[in-house]
């Protein structure tokens, strides 16, 4: 059965391979979906450039897809085509305007442009159909602190990680959120139960270091932070803390000053 499927761009990520055969056109059931798996496969594997040749060879058959054109949207934000890709979402929403993933990806799109209230609507009227749904709170709560409202922000990575327990990243941006708006008791606390069950997770340890060099806890930011080198030496990146990951501004100060004196 062929469904919607979001291609993850998780601080927006990347790869290539492989030449597919041309397929004759043929409009048959079975070849129709073994196109569609052919290229999500290629999307899920960060095949991006021949996943889009192969979201291009099946719109080329079946043009009015509004999951086909929302997947090759996702496609094309990946690698850098970000006007494409939310020309591709508003096509699958003209077609099938019931259906949310194409305005969670649109909305995606639109944040790279820091197109915030756009992106704000897009999330919105997701939640307005779908209140628990995990993806726009979280999504929603990255504009609102990218406009400098950490208070909803903060309240929005919260109910993300109330509706998705197993959302790491929620919570962590929610202590950061903490952090910024200086509840960092909470922050802390929270910080250190993500470290605890899952040891390897690099955003809470480097959040963790921040808080730490706060606190004056010179020995124990020492410590997250020699993990965090070894997991993501993203972490040292101002820019990348910025524009990427977003972190609020605050627990980036913090955790420059520290590297700074290192």
């Amino acid at each position: 059965m062929i469904t919607f499927k979001k291609v993850k761009v998780c601080f927006l990520l990347f790869f290539v391979f492989l030449n597919i055969l041309y397929i004759a056109p043929c409009y048959s059931l079975p070849l129709r979906e073994d196109l569609f798996k052919s290229a999500l496969d290629l999307s899920s594997g960060g095949k991006f450039n021949l996943a889009l040749e192969e979201w291009n060879k099946y719109l080329d058959y079946y043009p009015d897809d509004a999951a086909g054109l929302s997947n090759r949207g996702n496609v094309r934000l990946v690698i850098g085509d970000i006007e494409g890709s939310i020309d591709d979402q508003n096509k699958a929403i003209r077609l099938n305007p019931s259906e949310i993933d194409p305005y969670i990806n649109r909305g995606i799109a639109e944040e790279a442009l820091g197109l915030w209230s756009q992106a704000k609507k897009d999330y919105m009227f997701v939640i307005s159909q779908d209140s628990k749904n995990f993806s726009a709170l979280y999504n929603l709560a990255n504009v609102e602190g990218s406009t400098l409202h950490w208070e909803k922000a903060r309240d929005l990575f919260s109910k993300a990680a109330l509706y998705n327990p197993g959302f790491a990243m929620a919570r962590s941006s929610m202590a950061l959120a903490d952090f910024q708006l200086g509840n960092i008791d909470e922050s802390e606390k929270e910080l250190k139960n993500l470290i605890r069950r899952y040891p390897t997770f690099a955003d809470a340890r480097a959040a963790l270091t921040a808080l730490n060099w706060s606190k004056g806890e010179f020995g124990k930011a020492e410590s997250n932070w020699i993990a965090v080198t070894e997991l993501d030496p993203r972490y040292s990146d101002e820019e990348w803390l910025k524009k990427i990951r977003r972190w609020p501004p605050q627990p980036i100060k913090d955790l420059m000053k520290f590297i700074d004196l290192k």
